[in-house]
Parts: structure tokens; sequence; C-alpha cells
């Protein structure tokens, strides 16, 4: 008969045991809670994509090649003309600009952006430049979906990555036709936002999801009074704010810090086709099935036969193949999964089936398929 526990430990250690028991009983039940800010955004304050066609120049000698890349060469002539140089026509077909490449610039112009102000490009070759690494971007108008300038590029590209090649072989360590330049943007025009217009602003969450809205307007009334917010529907918040611009700013401020408790997503495994990589989220529950798992290979094999004719014969030497083939499959055990209420248990179930990460792709959409599993399956 095996001793009690109390028998088994010492007075000291028996203390310290009851101690971390009694602490355990004592720390309250924490709940995931997350800030309004987390989770929503307001409307109307977000960036805008900017982009535009340029130049880098000052390549050591990886630019494009102009007989394949003719705008690299109309692009050049075009600059040089705004600088009072023209170029005729014959000697612009016979351009060899192995230091120039063309590129395409894209930046993100932030919300509440003024002019004077600089955000970093990303520089992306179009041509078939073999590097940008040492290369400068001459002044590059990055344009808005409207077509209007709102900022203008230049400056030092910044390339993380080498290579050379010699004699046929060559060494490359990370991409060469790709490069940044910090703060290579510099804003000439602010996109104006509705944040201080009427007297309401809404926000949008970043799920449509009916419980969270109803929580962010619950949080927001508990704060601020009892018909400040409203939800409209699964995504989106109306909330009444002051109109004088310092209170509201203020105002929203405060907003952004409440504490919200975060509910429960929907139950969903996400599968990648492409790696195999499954994820599971903590609402994914399992019913009770059973599940017949066999691997079936197809073995081919190619082995050449020579037939060599007699001496004095007169005939000729016959390469034939003969094709070997092989079926094997292995048994299925049939496997009966018990009902997994919580994540553990459902990845408990999963690793039992000692399935590789391609069945369980096939394995979960069958689950799926015969009511057992209580998810949504979302394959990327």
């Amino acid at each position: 008969m095996t001793p009690p526990l109390n028998h088994l430990l010492s007075g000291p250690l028996r203390q310290i045991v009851s101690g971390l028991l009694m602490a355990s009983l004592l720390i309250p039940c924490v709940s995931l809670a997350g800030r309004i800010k987390e989770v929503a955004a307001i409307e109307g304050v977000r960036s805008n994509t900017l982009t535009g066609f340029g130049l880098v120049i000052g390549l050591d000698g990886t630019g494009d090649q102009t007989t394949q890349m003719p705008y690299t060469s109309q692009s050049l002539s075009n600059y040089l003309q705004q600088l009072g140089i023209s170029l005729p026509v014959d000697a612009l077909a016979r351009l060899q600009l192995k230091n120039v490449a063309a590129v395409l610039v894209t930046a993100q112009l932030p919300a509440f952006a003024r002019p004077g102000q600089t955000v970093d490009v990303n520089v992306s070759s179009m041509g078939n430049a073999k590097s940008l690494k040492g290369g400068m971007l001459i002044t590059t108008p990055l344009k808005g979906a409207d077509g209007e300038i709102y900022a203008l590029a230049q400056g030092n590209l910044i390339v993380a990555g080498a290579g050379a090649s010699a004699g046929g072989s060559k060494v490359q360590i990370n991409h060469l036709s790709a490069g940044r330049v910090p703060n290579g943007a510099q804003i000439e025009r602010t996109i104006p936002t509705p944040l201080l217009e009427g007297a309401s602003f809404k926000l949008g969450l970043e799920a449509s999801d009916f419980q969270t809205a109803r929580r962010v307007a619950e949080a927001i009334n508990t704060r601020f009074g009892a018909t400040t917010a409203r939800a409209l529907d699964g995504r989106t918040v109306d909330v009444q704010a002051p109109t004088e611009s310092n209170a509201r700013i203020a105002f929203i401020a405060e907003m952004e810090e409440i504490q919200l408790e975060a509910s429960i997503p929907a139950a969903k495994v996400v599968i990648n086709s492409r790696t195999g990589s499954i994820v599971l989220n903590q609402a994914v529950t399992l019913g009770p099935c059973a599940i017949a798992h066999g691997n079936l290979s197809v073995s081919i094999s190619s082995t050449p036969i020579i037939s060599q004719p007699g001496p004095m014969s007169g005939g000729q030497t016959v390469v034939r193949e003969k094709a070997n083939i092989q079926i094997k499959q292995e048994p299925g055990i049939l496997i009966q999964l018990p009902a997994a209420p919580l994540l553990a248990d459902v990845v408990r179930a999963l690793n039992a089936l000692g399935a590789t990460p391609q069945d369980l792709l096939a394995i979960l959409q069958a689950i799926k398929a015969a009511g057992a599993l209580n998810a949504e399956l979302e394959v990327i």
C-alpha cells in the first residue's frame, strides 16, 4: 500500500509544497484582454500607397542591357531633356547604359503626414539589371491613385546582399535587384482625413465579429456614457465625440486605451497546401470519430537489357528496357478518436495518428466532411 504523500515529505518540504498549493488557489483566473486600439481602427485614418518610375545610376556595370530594355534609354533621354540636354535619335539608339537601371519606386504615405516630412521608399528593378548595389536613385515623383504627385524620392540605395561571378561561376547572397532608401522620399502634399468632421466617427474592427462589436460599444458606453457608442454591424461601431479638435483628440486617446475582454474567435483551421503547414486556434474542437489511414507506394524501376547477336550472324546489338513495377500498400489501422473539447486534446488526438503534415491535410478535410471537426477549414 502506497503511504500518504504527507508521510513522504519532510517538515520543511511539506511547508513549501503547502505554500505553493495555497498560492495557486489564491491566483485569480486571468482572461485574455486587449485594448480597443488593438482590435479596431478609426475609419479614414490610414496610409496611402505611392508609386513611381525612376532610374538608378552609378552602378558598376550591372545595369540594364538597353538593347533589350528600350525604356531605360528613353527614360534617361527624357530626364536629360529636362536638364536642357537633347540627344539625336541615332545617338539614343547607340546608348549602352551599363551603369543605369530602370526601377519601380513604392512608398507608404502615412496618415497626417505633412509637407517636409520624409518616408522610406522601396526600389525594385524592372529590367534585367544584375545588381542595384552601390546605385543612387535620381529624383522620382511618387503619385497616388488619383495621379497627383505627393512625394519626391531620391537617395542612395541600401541593398542587403552581395554577389560575384567569374568564368561561368556565380555566388550570390540575398537579393540584389531590390533595395531601400531610408527617408528617401520627401512629402510635398497632404491628404485630408475626415477625423474632425461631423459629430461622430466610426471604428472599423479588424475582423467581422458581432460579439466583439458589442463589447467595444459596451466598453465605450461604460467609460463615457450610455449613448456614446452603438454597434452598426459586425464590423462598424459609431462613436459620438466632441467636435472641438483638442477635445476630440483627447477623447480618442483615452478611448483607445480602454481595456477590452477578448472574445473567443471562431473555430478555424488554416492549411497551407504548398508547405504543408497546419495552424489551429483555441476554439477548434473534435467530435468522436474513427479513422483508418494507410500508405500506398508505387515504385517503378527500369533496367537496360542488351541483346548481343551471335558471331558471324550479321545481326546488330539491341538495347531494350525492362520495367519493374512494385506496389506496396501498408495496412491501415482503424483508430478511434474520442471527443476533444480542448485544443490540447485535439493535438493529442491528431498526434496519435502518426501521420505526416501532408497526410493530415487530407485527414482533416475528411474529418470535416464527416461532421466531426467543429471548425472552418481555410486553405491558403
